[in-house]
């Protein structure tokens, strides 16, 4: 499978429950990530992983967020 996003982190600590973990992906661009997204249900490596996730029952709610990095020379001021 080729690497298409890298992990920036992982995280299962508190205050959050311990029925959550988060992981932390980074994509070059939109088009990146949207290839990513279409080979799931079709790359071999994706679809043993689905399988996995199902017969173990281990993910019980899915959610995805997006965010947008801040990078240097971004204004960090809070508007009021």
């Amino acid at each position: 499978m080729t690497r298409v996003a890298s992990r920036a982190g992982w995280s299962v600590a508190p205050p959050m429950p311990t029925d959550r973990a988060e992981a932390l992906f980074s994509f070059e661009s939109l088009a990146a990530y949207e290839r990513y997204r279409a080979r799931f249900g079709q790359d071999p490596e994706f679809v043993a992983a689905d399988a996995i996730r199902d017969e173990s029952g281990c993910v019980v709610r899915y959610e995805r967020t997006f965010m947008r990095p801040l990078l240097p020379g971004d204004d960090l001021a809070v508007p009021r």
